[in-house]
C-alpha cells in the first residue's frame, strides 16, 4: 500500500492545523513560567508557514513535490528551537521522497529516520527527554515495522502509540519535568501532529482548524481599485509593487485562484475582475512569478514594476536598515565592506544601543516573539558586507539563526550570544584590523565574561525547582537560571545585583524596560550607587524592552 502526493499534502495540512488549534495546551506544558515565545506557539507558527503553500498544491502533486514544498517553507519559517527541530524532522521527508510519485511504509520510515539523524546533529548538546527522544523512538519503531507493513494506517497508528509511550517517559529522563509534573512540550506537539497525520492516512478528514475571523473588507470594484491600492502606500513588506491588466482568454481560470497564488508570494493583493479584464496589484519579491501566473489567464497589458525600497531609501536615506520580525522579504545588498553585524533586539532603546555600537541591521524580536529563519536571513542579505556576524541575543533564537547560514549568499558567523548584554559586549569587542579567526575569538571571549541578570514576572502559576510560583510574582534570573522569587521588582533587582557582583567586577549596567517608571529606575540607580559607586561604574539606560523590567549586566 502506498500514499499519494494528495494524501501526504493533506496529512501535512492536518498536522499544521492540529498544532495551531492546540498551541496553548502545548505552551502550558513549559516548565519555566517566564512569558516567552513558547513551544506550542513556535511550532504552530513554523508549521503554519507551510500551510498556505500546501493549500495551493493541486491534487495531482507527487509526494516528492509535497515534501519539497513543505521542507522549504518550514526552513524559512522556523521559529525558536522547537520550530527549528520540527522543520528539520520534516526535512527527512524531502530527502527520502526525492523524485518519488508515491511513498510506501518503508519510505515513510526512512523519512523519519533521516529527519531524526539531522535533528540530533543540529543540536549542539542533544538532551534526552525532549522531542528528540520522542521522534527517535518513533522512527526506530517505524523502521522495525515497515518491512512487513501492508496497511499504512495501521503502521502509522503503531508509530503514534510508540511516540506517546516515549512521551510518558520524558519526566523520568528530565528531572525538571518530573518536578513540575508535566511531559515535554515539544514531544507533546510531535505526538499531536503525528495523530493528525494518521487521521488523513486512515481516510478521514483533515484536522479542522479555523483561523480567527478577520473583519470583512469592503468589496473592491474597478471604480474603487485606485483607492484600494492607495491604502498600501508606505507599507514596505515586500520589495516590488507590481501591477498589470489581464485581457482574459476564453475559459480562463477563476480569479480567486489567481488571488490565492499572489497572496502566497506577496501581500497587499488587489485582484478585480470586470467583464473581459482583470486588474492586478501585488507587493512581492518575485514580480516575474506574478506576471507569469497572470499569463495563464490571458494577455497582459500595461505592466508596471516599482522597487519600493529604492524609492523609500532615496527619500529617507537612513544610515541603518531595520527588518521587522513580520517581514518575509529580503533584498540582497552587494558587499561594500569586509564585515557587518546583525543583532536581534526588542525595545527602541536597546535597538539604538546596538546601532550605536555598529550593528548594520536589527531584527526586531526576542523573548516574546522569536524571529524566523526568514527574518534573520532578510537582515543578513540587507547587510552590505562580505562576512556577516549574527548576534541572536537569546538562546531560543540561535538555532533559527544557524539555519539562515545555509540560505545566505555570503559568509555568515553566528555568535552564541544568549542575552542582550552578551551581544553588546561582543559587538564592542570588534576590531576591524583583526583577521576573521582572531575577531571571532575575541568577541566570543568578550561576551563569555559578561554576567547577565534579568527581572521579569511569572506568566502563570507553577512549581519550579521546589519553589511554588504564583502568576505575577517577580522572577530574578541569574544567567538564565531562576535565582529567587520576590514581590517587588526594585528589591529583586538590587538583591540580584548584590549576588552578581564579585571582587573582579568593574561595571554595572542597568537596562530599564518599557513598564518601569523613571522614578523607580532612578531609585534603583541611587541605591546601587550608594552600595557600589565608590569602586564601580554604574550606568542606567532606557532600553524600553518588553517582558523584562530590568536587564542587568555585570562585567
Amino acid at each position: 500500500m502506498t500514499i499519494s502526493g494528495k494524501v501526504l499534502r493533506d496529512a501535512f495540512i492536518s498536522a499544521a492545523n492540529c498544532i495551531a488549534a492546540n498551541r496553548k495546551e502545548i505552551d502550558a506544558l513549559n516548565v519555566f513560567p517566564v512569558p516567552d515565545g513558547d513551544t506550542g506557539t513556535n511550532m504552530s507558527m513554523t508549521l503554519g508557514s507551510a500551510r498556505a503553500e500546501l493549500l495551493l498544491m493541486p491534487d495531482s502533486c507527487t509526494v516528492s513535490e509535497v515534501a519539497k514544498t513543505m521542507s522549504g517553507a518550514l526552513l524559512r519559517g522556523a521559529r525558536g528551537n522547537s520550530g527549528v527541530i520540527t522543520s528539520i524532522l520534516f526535512k527527512g521527508y524531502d530527502k527520502a521522497f526525492k523524485d518519488m510519485k508515491e511513498a510506501t511504509a518503508v519510505d515513510l520510515a526512512r523519512a523519519m529516520e533521516l529527519g531524526v539523524e539531522r535533528a540530533y546533529k543540529a543540536v549542539m548538546k542533544p538532551t534526552e527527554g525532549t522531542i528528540l527522544t520522542v521522534s527517535r523512538l518513533a522512527a526506530e519503531k517505524a523502521k522495525e515495522l515497515a518491512p512487513e507493513a501492508d496497511d499504512i494506517n495501521a503502521f502509522w497508528g503503531e508509530i503514534c502509540k510508540e511516540a506517546e509511550k516515549a512521551l510518558e517517559t520524558t519526566p523520568e529522563l528530565l528531572p525538571t519535568l518530573k518536578k513540575a509534573g508535566v511531559v515535554d512540550a515539544g514531544g507533546k506537539g510531535f505526538c499531536m501532529y503525528m495523530r493528525a497525520m494518521e487521521q488523513v492516512f486512515s481516510g478521514g478528514e483533515i484536522y479542522e482548524y479555523k483561523e480567527p475571523e478577520a473583519k470583512p473588507a469592503e468589496p473592491v470594484t474597478i471604480e474603487t481599485y485606485a483607492s484600494a491600492v492607495g491604502k498600501f502606500e508606505g507599507e514596505i513588506t515586500f520589495t516590488y509593487c507590481t501591477e498589470y491588466i489581464i485581457h482574459k482568454d476564453e475559459g480562463c481560470g477563476d480569479s480567486l485562484t489567481l488571488r490565492a497564488y499572489l497572496e502566497s508570494i506577496g501581500d497587499c493583493v488587489v485582484v478585480v475582475e470586470d467583464g473581459e479584464i482583470i486588474k492586478v496589484h501585488v507587493h512581492t519579491n518575485n514580480p516575474g512569478l506574478a506576471i507569469e501566473k497572470g499569463l495563464e489567464y490571458g494577455q497582459i497589458n500595461l505592466p508596471k514594476i516599482e522597487n519600493m525600497r529604492m524609492q523609500h531609501e532615496a527619500k529617507k536615506k537612513p544610515d541603518k536598515v531595520t527588518v521587522s520580525s513580520s517581514n518575509k522579504a529580503y533584498v540582497s545588498v552587494p558587499p561594500e565592506k569586509p564585515y557587518g553585524f546583525v543583532a536581534v533586539a526588542a525595545g527602541s532603546g536597546i535597538e539604538a544601543m546596538f546601532k550605536d555600537a555598529g550593528a548594520d541591521c536589527i531584527v526586531k524580536g526576542g523573548q516574546t516573539m522569536n524571529p524566523s529563519t526568514q527574518d534573520i536571513l532578510a537582515a543578513i542579505q540587507a547587510t552590505p558586507a562580505e562576512t556577516v556576524f549574527v548576534l541572536p541575543n537569546n538562546k531560543n533564537i540561535i538555532m533559527a539563526a544557524e539555519q539562515a547560514v545555509k540560505l545566505a549568499d555570503r559568509k555568515v558567523c553566528v555568535l552564541q550570544t544568549r542575552t542582550v548584554p552578551q551581544g553588546l559586549s561582543a559587538l564592542l569587542a570588534y576590531d576591524p584590523e583583526a583577521d576573521f579567526n582572531t575577531m571571532r575569538s575575541d568577541m566570543t571571549q568578550a561576551f563569555e565574561r559578561v554576567k547577565t541578570g534579568q527581572i521579569t514576572f511569572a506568566a502563570r502559576d507553577s512549581e519550579f525547582d521546589g519553589q511554588q510560583i504564583k502568576n505575577g510574582e517577580i522572577l530574578a534570573l541569574d544567567n538564565g537560571k531562576l535565582s529567587f522569587v520576590d514581590i517587588d521588582m526594585n528589591k529583586a533587582a538590587y538583591r540580584l545585583i548584590k549576588r552578581m557582583v564579585d571582587g573582579d567586577s568593574e561595571f554595572i549596567t542597568i537596562i530599564v524596560g518599557e513598564d518601569v517608571a523613571d522614578s523607580d529606575a532612578e531609585a534603583l540607580r541611587e541605591r546601587v550607587e550608594e552600595k557600589f559607586g565608590s569602586r564601580m561604574d554604574i550606568t542606567l539606560v532606557r532600553g524600553e524592552q518588553p517582558v523584562y523590567y530590568y536587564i542587568i549586566s555585570v562585567e
